[in-house]
């Protein structure tokens, strides 16, 4: 004997003791899908018999159940439950969490449950206690479906138990192992002109045949209606034929919408109210046959309220879903999906005021809907309106998924006349920006793991969080800017060269390592990390980011912190960067409207310029001033004490010291240059991170350079990075690279950073370094100190360890890459700046500050 249940039910299972449930329960579900009222009793009591306890033990069975079904798990209840008092509230958790309740009924002989009890020594009861509970069960019988159950199943006798098998049914909402690609198309109303102009633009060959019209795809595209097929257009029985014959043939799926199930209701003489386009439909069907009005109604009847696609990462519905309705199946679900959410008021033109659930949605899947006309689809929360009004003179709208893109045939006329305007001017700024002002605290504290496409998971610890929150609120700039942080950069490690803390030989080691075949080696500047987004003008701005202070752009520090306070000054360099860029064709090239830039802005900051003055050169004039006399004493010593060994030691240790303070103060001048005004900067960009559409982190180091130089000149703000491949299976080209590091740190460089020449790179245990930077003797004295290559500090500093440096670079590079694309698939601002605090706050990490 087979029963069917639901894939996502709520079983309760019914019956005496001794009738067998909890044998039945393990016999068929998984022992983590069984809640057992005798096992939550002795949760609570130590005791499954103890009936004090009866009323704490089903609190934590409810519990349990509640948090089971709001995951979404087929829950099963082993309890006697034959009455209705104590079914009622397992009912209601059942429609609390949309799932199907199912009952099955164990009405077995009461001589059998009575035998079963006698060998039992824990069942010491009366049998008076198994006739009243088997009473109970059979009044209850009857009522079970009037209760709220949607399957009762009643088993009979033993044999009957022992022949059962349960066969679990995916809801017909369920159509995970459908991947597309779709085309979802919004409410059609009887159009059927523009529908069948709007499938052909999609790529549909659309046929007339004997039967009526059908549509299909040379690449097996299934196009999705959202329902509203009928009501107010001009060709409603035209547009029923063909979306019925398209889900016939497997071309098509279709949800309902609220107008057809209306229509469903008069075409079988149902009392409705004949208006809102109604009667055009049923004075349009009326000169059907009467078997194609049934089959019509049939059809439409028959369609599921909505579906979940992709393995779960599309939802279609006619008015939207709810997270927590999405695959269940309740009338509460099935109300939604036609109605949406209402406030229960109406506005001025009587018509019922809409609940906005899009602004609260926070699911990861995506959802497709309509129902509500708007004057252009638009993105909020991961869903999206499609009803672009076509029947009111709009257009008829479709969203090509996974891809998607909006496409659109425009309406022929104003068919209907819309009880509410709607097709009004867009606004500059959309649903989305109006709401991303507004960021929830709850999005970016307490522990986080951020899901990422480059490293899977990445953990975001509470206290790091804190502190994040501590730096982005009181320093960090307009968050519509903050798009994307770039990663710490860790050193190569410690070579055992003499005199030297860092080598080439070292960086192209662990490259080697990694499976990379070559690296860029790109000079690094004497400079501060900046990030550059800059708009093609103000109106882009507004349009694509929400800024509203007319702004084109930001320069950003590596903390999400504006470079300069002087805006004018900053506005000069994003025009400067705008004009650049336009002079270089991008903004027709990369069919954009923004770039986001990674660079190197020279000189420091005005932070570590204080810095600089402030301590380095203090230590380094004082060092200077100490050394003189000590140097002229001791060579005095010397020259009348030859023959002491340790004079002439002290001496040439003095020397050194001096020498190396005269370096250290070398170094340091060297970041202290005057600035004035836009003139003394320099800007030298080595990544283009993203344009419109696009995160060029599929692209080789080697473009970007080559990419970037075409917005760069010798003499102008904006200056080339230089750059050298290195081919690591050639000695040859290795040691042309260390001799290249070698001229540069000699004329006083900083050095520079060794990269894959892939801009990612998947390594021997997975994600590998994005870039090592590889510095020079000197720069390091900015560091380490002064003395730091004297060989008793060399000797100390060679034991410093980089993993952490290097585990930390390696989630900040996933992270921001990761907010870059969100932002360009237009994910609400808060699922980019969950990206963007994370690397902040992995900055907040303690690390050597001096690696």
């Amino acid at each position: 004997m087979k029963l069917t249940i639901p894939e996502l039910s709520f079983v309760i299972l019914i019956g005496p003791s001794g009738c067998g449930k909890s044998t039945f329960a393990r016999a068929h579900f998984r022992p983590t899908e069984v809640i057992s009222s005798d096992h939550c009793r002795a949760l609570v009591s130590d005791d499954e018999n103890d009936q004090a306890a009866t009323k704490d033990a089903f609190e934590v069975l409810h519990f349990i159940a509640a948090k089971r079904l709001a995951a979404g798990r087929l829950t099963v209840v082993d309890a006697t439950n034959v009455q209705p008092e104590a079914r009622k509230p397992l009912i209601a958790l059942a429609r609390q969490y949309h799932a199907l309740p199912v009952a099955i009924a164990l009405n077995l002989p009461e001589e059998t449950c009575r035998e079963r009890n006698r060998l039992r020594a824990d069942r010491a009861f009366g049998p008076h206690v198994i006739r009243n509970q088997a009473q109970s069960l059979r009044r209850s019988l009857r009522g079970l479906e009037r209760e709220g159950f949607r399957h009762v199943h009643i088993l009979t006798s033993p044999e009957q138990v022992d022949s059962v098998t349960i066969e679990r049914q995916p809801l017909w909402n369920n159509r995970r192992t459908e991947h597309g690609p779709f085309d979802i198309i919004g409410d059609i109303h009887g159009c059927y002109d523009e529908l069948v102009a709007l499938l052909r633009n999609l790529g549909y060959a659309v046929t007339e045949g004997d039967d009526g019209p059908c549509a299909a795809h040379p690449d097996g595209r299934k196009a999705v209606l959202l329902g509203d097929l009928v009501d107010r257009g001009p060709k409603i029985a035209s547009v029923l034929r063909l979306a019925m014959a398209m889900s016939a043939a497997g071309s098509a799926l279709c949800v309902p919408g609220n107008h057809d199930m209306k229509l469903v209701r008069a075409l079988r003489g149902r009392k409705v109210t004949v208006n809102h386009g109604l009667e055009e439909s049923l004075a349009q069907l009326e000169s059907e046959g009467e078997g194609f009005r049934t089959a019509a109604a049939d059809f439409l009847d028959g369609l599921v309220s909505h579906y979940v696609l992709d393995d779960g990462k599309l939802v279609v519905a006619h008015a939207g879903m709810r997270e927590e309705m999405q695959g269940r199946g309740s009338g509460k679900v099935r109300d939604f999906a036609l109605y949406g959410e209402t406030t229960g008021e109406t506005d001025e033109f009587g018509l019922p005021v809409r609940a906005d659930w899009a602004a609260e949605y926070r699911g990861p899947a995506m959802v497709v809907y309509g129902h509500t006309p708007t004057p252009q689809p638009e993105w909020l929360n991961n869903t999206i309106n499609i009803d672009t009004g076509c029947v009111f003179g709009g257009a008829l709208t479709a969203l090509r998924y996974p891809e998607r893109e909006l496409i659109s045939a425009p309406s022929a006329r104003e068919y209907a006349e819309p009880a509410r305007p709607f097709l009004k001017p867009a606004e500059d700024r959309s649903a989305q920006q109006e709401l991303d002002d507004v960021l929830d605290l709850a999005d970016v504290v307490g522990k986080r793991i951020v899901e990422t496409r480059l490293m899977g998971k990445v953990t975001i610890r509470e206290e790091n969080a804190a502190a994040a929150l501590e730096a982005m609120s009181r320093f960090a700039a307009d968050p519509h800017w903050l798009i994307y942080l770039p990663p710490t950069m860790s050193p190569s490690e410690t070579t055992a060269r003499p005199g030297l803390l860092e080598h080439p030989d070292e960086a192209f080691a662990y490259f080697t390592r990694e499976g990379a075949g070559g690296v860029v080696c790109e000079e690094k500047h004497m400079g501060s990390r900046a990030v550059v987004i800059v708009c093609r003008d103000e109106g882009a701005a507004r349009a694509r980011f929400g800024v509203t202070d007319g702004s084109i752009g930001a320069c950003l520090t590596r903390t999400g912190r504006r470079f300069f306070q002087d805006a004018a000054l900053e506005s000069a360099l994003l025009n400067r960067v705008r004009d650049a860029v336009g002079a270089a064709g991008w903004w027709e090239e990369f069919a954009t409207e923004w770039v986001c830039i990674d660079a190197e802005l020279m000189p420091w900051s005005a932070k570590a310029m204080s810095l600089v003055r402030g301590q380095y050169a203090a230590v380094g004039a004082a060092s200077r001033a100490a050394f003189r006399p000590a140097i002229a004493a001791l060579e005095a010593a010397a020259g009348r004490m030859s023959e002491d060994g340790e004079i002439e030691h002290l001496f040439a240790r003095t020397r050194d010291r001096a020498e190396m303070a005269e370096r250290f103060t070398e170094a340091y001048r060297r970041y202290c240059r005057s600035v004035d005004g836009l003139e003394g900067y320099r800007l030298a960009p080595f990544h283009l991170l993203a344009t419109e559409g696009s995160v060029h982190a599929d692209k080789p180091n080697v473009w970007h350079m080559d990419t970037l130089s075409h917005i760069c000149s010798e003499e102008g703000l904006l200056m080339p990075t230089p750059y050298r491949t290195v081919d690591l299976a050639s000695p040859e080209s290795r040691e042309a690279g260390i001799a290249w590091w070698e001229r540069l740190t000699e004329a006083g460089g900083e050095g520079m950073v060794v990269k894959p020449l892939d801009f990612v790179l998947r390594g021997r245990r997975g994600l590998a370094q994005p870039a090592l930077k590889c510095r020079g003797r000197d720069y390091l004295r900015m560091v380490y100190g002064a003395e730091y290559t004297a060989p008793e500090n060399l000797e100390r500093l060679r034991n410093r360890g980089v993993s952490t440096k290097r585990s930390l670079a390696a989630n900040e590079f996933a992270l921001g890459i990761e907010a870059l694309e969100r932002f360009v698939r237009r994910e609400p601002l808060r699922r980019v700046h969950e990206c963007v605090f994370g690397v902040l706050a992995m900055e907040s990490k303690p690390v050597d500050p001096r690696l």
